[in-house]
C-alpha cells in the first residue's frame, strides 16, 4: 500500500472524514498542512485563535485545561484522533490546550482547504461538517451526563424538579 493509500484508509477511519470519498480525501491529504510538534511542545494554547482541526497521524497529546494557574489533563488523544474542532464552527478563542505527549505528525484543517473541497464537491463539504457536528454533540453528551452525575453527587444540582414518576 503506498503512502497516499495508507493516509487515505487512516482518514476513512477517523470520526472527522467518516463516509467521504477517495476523491475528496486525496485533495484534503494535498492540501493540507504537515505539522510536527516535538514532545513537550503545544499544538495550540487555551486562549488562542482557533483557525484549524487537526487530524493526528502520529503520536499521542494531552488536552489541558487550565486552572489556578494549573494545567490540569481533561483526556488523552492518540493516532487516529482529531482536536480542535470547535475552532471551525465558532472561530474563537481555543477553550483548552493540546500538549505532545509524544513526538507528533497530525494533518492540519484550515478554511482554505474547506473552501476548495466545497469548490470540489459541496456533498462532501457538507458532510466533513455534519461529522463535525455529529462529534462534537457526542462531546457534549458526554459532559453534560458527566456534570449532572457531579451535580447530583455533590447535592449543587439547581433548576431541577423532583424526580420523574
Amino acid at each position: 500500500m503506498t503512502g497516499q493509500a495508507a493516509r487515505i484508509r487512516l482518514l476513512q477511519g477517523m470520526s472527522l472524514f467518516g463516509g467521504m470519498s477517495p476523491v475528496a480525501l486525496s485533495l484534503v491529504l494535498e492540501r493540507g498542512a504537515w505539522v510536527t510538534v516535538p514532545e513537550g511542545d503545544y499544538f495550540f494554547r487555551e486562549g488562542d485563535r482557533g483557525v484549524a482541526t487537526y487530524a493526528l497521524e502520529q503520536g499521542r497529546v494531552a488536552i489541558l485545561k487550565r486552572w489556578r494557574d494549573a494545567d490540569w489533563e481533561l483526556h488523552q488523544l492518540r493516532a487516529g484522533d482529531c482536536f480542535g474542532e470547535v475552532a471551525l464552527v465558532d472561530f474563537g478563542p481555543r477553550s483548552a490546550s493540546v500538549r505532545a505527549l509524544e513526538d507528533c505528525r497530525a494533518l492540519e484543517i484550515a478554511p482554505p482547504l474547506l473552501r476548495a473541497l466545497r469548490d470540489l464537491d459541496l456533498e462532501q463539504f457538507t458532510l466533513i461538517y455534519m461529522n463535525m457536528a455529529r462529534e462534537l454533540s457526542r462531546r457534549l453528551r458526554a459532559a453534560d451526563g458527566r456534570l449532572f452525575r457531579l451535580g447530583m453527587a455533590s447535592g449543587e444540582v439547581t433548576g431541577w424538579g423532583a424526580p420523574a414518576t
